[in-house]
């Protein structure tokens, strides 16, 4: 659009990024302009961009600019609907519990927290009347109003209501920050750098969840003050969703299964570690066997390097710089200062070095299930998923930079085909670059940065950039599934790095016989297995696959006197390879069978008198389905398919394709 020169200083033309513009003789409010603009979506509109820059619609437009909506329901939408929220909040608090002190309300996942300083303790009770004050006052469509105030005037403001915490904040603050935003839901104030909903119409999707315990600032030494979580939604339908989503979550508690499962407790003696009982303990190496026999099939050698390392070796690979307020560390008698390892990379590194590696070695797969210790504050400690002691189902592949590629290929098929075998089909990959704290050179991370993406592009993979997520010494590519009630999970990790085989000086011999450094591949594939095992309980809500069950099939008499036909069948089995029970208890069969449904056995066999004469087996799933009265040898065989593992039974599948396909074809004999 082309201006007169009499008009080009006065004309403010706002242009939508589709490219649709209007020109406005005088400064103008972004609201007004998008009701210019787009007049049938406005009502849809919670706030705007300008330039890319994040702007409530009262924003007074006063140049040229691109203007782009924000709309309730896109992720921007939703984040500032949950900040608007938490604002709610405050205002119901502050007309219900005036002598409350108002802290620090930001937005986390699914919704937000408020953390306030009061004399009364909060109750569930109170959270209800809260929620029913937040809904009152929503219901008023209030207008948000947004006034840019002077630094020390907003600090006046708070300290005449006193807000001792807003004051703190203020004070703070930057000294090049000259004014703060001040939000006005009526009579309640709130500070934010924004944006907000042009009223409160919008917020009327959340619900109050919990109550917890913070330190102001988190520090221990600071205040404690009581938080209370919410969570909020574009829209009822999504908030529904969510809250159902919270009680399946609830059903499906790896902590409480666990528990009832009798799989694993923890204890104050060894805060964050896992007392493993023998049914949970079978689970893990369950896992551990298939993990082994996929990654002996993919030509990986398995090894096993120290828990605690010489400080040395830390400050060498750079996690004593970079990690050490993760690590244990202790001092030997003599005064040498050990590490326990958080990671497995360097104790792969030393056993790479023993010994002249050739181009033809080359690339040589390392796997470990090594034992590391990760210092976590003791708020965040979460049962299984998360720990400061857990097994790492790590490997370390050594190769040229010509094999760097393929074997990132190699490393992403075997890790996604896992996670199918396991259950999980609903995989999203996310690429970390390069992070401010790192080692090594640009031309380094431009190289390995670029061998991830032709990896991906190879597979036909999509994936989303984490800008500046990667670890300090190499980008890397997370894996992350989604479980049966739509919750996400980072797992897997693949990492490439030039940085720690030059720190630790690595070499293989070239063909022309020089010393070269091999690329280091860093590959994780389930990560932690203990959080791995709280993931499957909670995606299984218990009801393991047949072939990780710790008991597979449980054996119940209907009177002690067949407990000697049942340890007949029982040994019948074991030695088929499935893991038995029996239970002989003096207790009726409707009583045993409703125990052992609780206990998530995956087949429930009953023996009378009947089955003992017949040599039989009276057989029922897990799911509540009958099976029928079947012979022994049916029963072995139908436990030996349930019970295989997944690799196995694909394996058995493939060669019997193959054995069908060697068969002669015969003769047409047709005339």
């Amino acid at each position: 659009m082309s201006l007169s020169s009499s008009h080009a200083s006065s004309l403010i033309k706002v242009q939508l990024a589709s490219g649709q513009a209007h020109t406005f003789s005088e400064p103008v409010r972004i609201d007004e302009a998008l009701q210019a603009l787009m007049p049938t979506k406005t009502r849809f509109v919670v706030a705007a961009t300008v330039d890319g820059q994040p702007h409530d619609l009262s924003d007074v437009l006063h140049s040229d600019c691109v203007v782009e909506p924000v709309f309730a329901n896109t992720e921007q939408g939703i984040d500032i609907i949950r900040h608007s929220t938490a604002h709610l909040f405050g205002h119901a608090v502050k007309q219900l519990f005036p002598d409350t002190k108002m802290v620090i309300g930001p937005v986390i996942d699914n919704g937000f927290f408020y953390d306030i300083d009061s004399e009364h303790r909060f109750t569930p009770e109170d959270l209800a009347t809260i929620q029913e004050r937040m809904e009152a006052l929503a219901k008023t469509a209030y207008t948000v109003v947004k006034k840019m105030t002077a630094k020390a005037e907003a600090r006046a403001i708070f300290e005449a209501r006193g807000e001792s915490y807003k004051v703190r904040l203020i004070d703070d603050m930057a000294e090049d920050i000259k004014e703060v935003g001040l939000y006005y839901h009526e009579e309640y104030i709130d500070m934010c750098r924004g944006p907000h909903v042009p009223t409160m119409s919008f917020c009327n999707a959340f619900q109050l969840t919990k109550l917890a315990g913070a330190y102001w600032r988190g520090d221990a030494n600071n205040d404690m003050l009581q938080r209370i979580y919410g969570t909020a939604w574009s829209d009822k339908k999504a908030l529904k969703a969510y809250l159902h989503q919270l009680e399946e979550a609830e059903k499906r508690d790896h902590r409480k299964l666990g528990r009832q499962l009798d799989l694993f407790h923890f204890q104050e003696e060894a805060p964050g570690s896992v007392f493993w009982h023998p049914k949970g303990w079978q689970v893990l190496q369950q896992l551990i066997a298939y993990l082994r026999r996929r990654q002996s099939a993919e030509d990986y050698d398995e090894i096993n390097s120290p828990d605690a390392m010489d400080r040395s070796l830390w400050e060498t690979s750079g996690h004593w710089e970079n990690y050490r307020e993760h690590m244990f560390t202790t001092e030997t008698a003599d005064g040498r200062v050990l590490a326990m390892k958080p990671m497995n990379c360097p104790g792969s590194v030393l056993l790479y070095k023993q010994g002249v590696k050739s181009y033809r070695d080359l690339p040589v797969r390392m796997s470990e299930f090594g034992k590391v210790h990760r210092y976590e504050p003791s708020g965040a400690l979460h049962g299984l998923l998360r720990v400061r002691h857990f097994t790492q189902d790590d490997a370390h592949i050594y190769c040229t930079p010509a094999q760097m590629q393929p074997e990132c290929v190699a490393a992403i098929a075997l890790l996604l085909d896992i996670y199918k075998q396991l259950g999980f089909d609903d995989i999203r990959i996310k690429l970390s670059t390069r992070p401010d704290n790192r080692i090594g050179s640009d031309e380094t991370w431009d190289r390995l940065e670029q061998a991830l993406i032709d990896a991906l592009d190879e597979l036909q993979l999509h994936y989303q950039v984490n800008e500046g997520e990667g670890a300090f010494y190499g980008p890397k590519l997370e894996f992350v599934l989604q479980d049966a009630i739509k919750r996400d999970w980072q797992c897997g990790t693949l990492q490439v790095d030039m940085n720690l085989p030059a720190r630790f000086e690595l070499s293989y011999i070239d063909a022309s016989g020089a010393p070269q450094a091999p690329v280091m591949l860093h590959r994780a594939i389930l990560g932690s297995l203990e959080r791995f095992i709280g993931i499957l309980i909670e995606q299984y809500e218990g009801k393991l696959p047949v072939w990780l069950s710790p008991v597979q099939l449980v054996i119940c008499t209907i009177h002690e006197g067949l407990s000697g036909y049942a340890e007949q069948v029982a040994q019948l089995l074991r030695n088929a390879g499935c893991r038995v029970d029996i239970d002989s208890r003096s207790e009726k069969i409707g009583y045993k069978i409703r125990q052992h449904t609780l206990q998530r056995i995956p087949y429930i066999a009953v023996i009378g008198d009947k089955e003992k004469e017949n040599q039989t087996l009276s057989l029922r799933q897990l799911n509540g389905d009958n099976l029928g009265t079947l012979q022994l040898n049916e029963v072995v065989a139908m436990m030996s398919e349930a019970i295989q593992p997944p690799d196995q039974k694909a394996q058995a599948q493939q060669l019997q394709a193959v054995l069908e396909a060697l068969q002669p074809k015969q003769a047409d004999t047709h005339e």
